[in-house]
């Protein structure tokens, strides 16, 4: 047992737990099924808790009418698990050791009994690497059937219309906004209250969207110290004039005496980051994907890091300067021409490259098609706006992944869409907003989230479960174009710990984002959606875990390569 991973076997069982970001990843193995093998239960004790409860189940054998609801009412000793890996999302995540119980069931409906059964333990812990690096990421669950159990009557009430209001906009008293941007949302506000509470801190912001008013308030009181705050904000097409956010912002930083700069380099000004500093002094730094607006922290799936290795944070700050001096000095420097290593004495090695910079394809992305073309095991992948690179080497990378027998998954915008790059190597056209109206039963009807898009990280695992294992992520959208001409960072990680971390997190979307492609395609071949049932002996389908088991399957590849 690692301090992100637990396995354990019994008889044809095999579990695996994996640490993900306050979610755990549970995948199952099973040598010898049988004809009446019907899923799997799952119980789990939280810290502190006295005794196991049993995750629930949204789907049943059956349903009676009054049950017909969606809730996830069915207990999986009753209603098992029918998929060989589930994420489990604690409802209030705690801090400590979480012990999982997965048993499998055999029999039928009413009468189950309990097959082979593991215990496995995994402790979720809310930091990363202590004292270097910590991870967090957005709920993407506004279209979701939990946001719709919680928050559906509000729903509506949340997000600012148009978004350039959004600074005006009067936010709802309610714990939505805290759910949506979870760990994200946490480590964001964690760097601003750390810098408003030290008077001997200041702060670097850099900002792409910015339209968030409780981030503009803390920005305010960190400039009541003068010389506290220094801020470079976009000023590319869609965020100056008529009544833009950004220049609501920056007008109101200005107004206080704040150093403001506006800036588009040759493109966009797209970093999304806060550096910390501590006597003049970048001590920490937060930078990832994720916008300061409301669909960046509470629609949007996003990620962000933050590194309090001074290393790292000293290259930011580097950058800053840099840029706050001259855009176009960033472009031509040394600086902005190469990747740069940080080695902490407690964590993994951190790898830095900055843009812009005019060999965009050659510096910066060529490793990372690299690493995509020599994978072994696994590609997961999120990238916002690759449809708008036909050519750059990422998309040729990830396009070579079709056909190739390595188990690949990913989400890339298309067309005003998504595109669900599925294991078994087909597309499937999706939009998170697909069950507003026709959530089969027991599913309910949910919120689309509003306009715009819903998908917004940008990162590429490879070979999670390898000792080869990387991570690449930061606000670069990983095309040509975008290295070339816009302000940007990229950041390659080489750990286990945190691949995974960042492969949990691909699986809770694509997973999400499956069902719905599913779905779209019963509507494109004329076709209503069925309640959706548990399998059992005597239906006329095929037994629930056949297609697992298919020699050289894309669904065989994904139960041996997670369960075992």
């Amino acid at each position: 047992m690692s301090d992100f991973e637990s396995r354990a076997s019994s008889g044809s069982l095999t579990v695996v737990a994996r640490r993900g970001e306050r979610m755990c990843l549970l995948a199952m193995d099973v040598t010898d099924p049988g004809l009446d093998f019907l899923g799997f239960a799952i119980e789990v004790r939280s810290p502190g808790a006295p005794d196991a409860s049993p995750l629930r189940n949204r789907i049943a054998f059956d349903y009676p009418a009054q049950m017909v609801t969606g809730l996830r009412a069915f207990p999986s000793t009753e209603a098992p698990f029918q998929t060989f890996r589930w994420i489990h999302f604690p409802y209030d995540p705690q801090l400590g050791t979480y012990s999982y119980r997965v048993t499998m069931m055999h029999g039928a409906p009413g009468a189950l009994v309990r097959g082979d059964s593991v215990l496995v333990e995994i402790a979720l812990e809310p930091v990363t690497y202590d004292g270097v690096l910590d991870v967090g990421f957005t709920r993407n669950f506004a279209s979701s059937q939990a946001f719709n159990d919680k928050y559906g009557a509000i729903a509506k009430t949340l997000i600012p219309t148009p978004a350039k209001v959004g600074l005006a906009f009067a936010k709802p008293a309610t714990d939505a906004y805290t759910w949506l941007g979870f760990e994200a949302l946490e480590l964001l506000n964690g760097v601003l209250n750390e810098v408003i509470a030290d008077p001997g801190m200041s702060l670097d912001i850099l900002a792409y969207d910015f339209n968030e008013p409780d981030i503009l308030a803390k920005l305010k009181q960190v400039a009541a110290r003068p010389g506290a705050l220094r801020a470079i904000i976009d000023d590319s097409a869609t965020h100056t004039g008529a009544g833009a956010a950004e220049d609501t912002a920056a007008a109101a930083l200005t107004g206080l005496g704040v150093p403001v700069r506006r800036m588009n380099f040759r493109r966009l000004q797209h970093n999304k980051v806060l550096i910390a500093r501590k006597a003049g002094q970048a001590v920490k730094v937060l930078c990832g994907s994720t916008n300061f607006s409301f669909r960046g922290l509470y629609i949007q799936a996003n990620n962000l890091l933050v590194f309090s290795e001074p290393g790292v944070a000293g290259l930011f700050a580097q950058m800053f300067e840099l840029a706050f001096a001259d855009p176009e000095a960033l472009s031509h420097d040394p600086f902005a021409r190469t990747w740069h290593v940080v080695t902490p004495t407690a964590g993994p090695t951190i790898k830095v490259c900055f843009s812009p910079h005019l060999d965009g394809e050659a510096l910066s992305l060529g490793p990372v098609a690299g690493a995509i073309d020599q994978a072994t095991s696994s590609v997961l992948y999120s990238v916002a706006f690759l449809n708008m690179d036909a050519s750059g080497p990422v998309r040729q990378a990830l396009d070579r992944l079709i056909g190739k027998p390595l188990f690949s998954y990913g989400v890339v915008d298309k067309a005003g869409g998504l595109v669900v790059k599925k294991p078994d190597g087909s597309d499937g056209l999706v939009s998170f907003a697909y069950l507003k109206d026709k959530a089969p039963e027991p599913f309910k009807t949910e919120w689309g989230g509003g306009g715009g898009i819903t998908l917004h990280h940008k990162f590429i695992v490879t070979d999670f479960n390898q000792p080869t294992a990387k991570l690449f992520t930061g606000s670069s959208n990983l095309a040509a174009g975008g290295e070339k001409e816009n302000g940007d960072h990229l950041i390659q990680i080489s750990d286990s710990k945190i691949a995974t971390a960042y492969a949990i997190e691909a699986l809770r979307m694509f997973d999400h984002l499956h069902f719905r492609a599913n779905m779209n395609a019963l509507e494109a071949a004329g076709k209503a959606p069925e309640v959706i049932k548990l399998w059992k002996p005597g239906d006329a389908a095929p037994i629930w875990w056949a297609t697992c088991y298919a020699q050289g399957s894309q669904k065989q590849r994904d139960r041996q390569m997670f369960g075992s």
